[in-house]
């Protein structure tokens, strides 16, 4: 699956980039050169932080679903027990 990244996101990323060398490595990064940076994040890093976060989301789902008897189940056959509560056992 290819990880691609809205247009809005796309030029907020560019951006981003080109502050960071600008203000990190007092280098000026250019339109181009800050497109084909964010490319091969995207391309080469991008994977690892989406099976990571795909692995993250499994986890919780399956804690979840683990505790899905204690969170939605409902006890069977209570009838007589809550009877015999009210009245007094017998």
């Amino acid at each position: 699956m290819a990880i691609t990244l809205s247009d809005d996101t796309t030029k907020k990323a560019l951006g981003s980039l080109k502050r960071y060398f600008d203000e990190r490595r007092d280098e000026e990064l250019g339109d181009l050169q800050a497109h084909l940076l964010l490319e091969y994040i995207i391309e080469e890093i991008g994977p690892s932080i989406y099976n990571a976060a795909l692995a993250d989301a499994q986890g919780y789902l399956r804690e979840r679903l683990d505790d899905l008897d204690g969170a939605c189940g409902v006890p069977e056959f209570g009838y007589w027990t809550r009877t015999q509560n009210r009245r007094g056992a017998r």
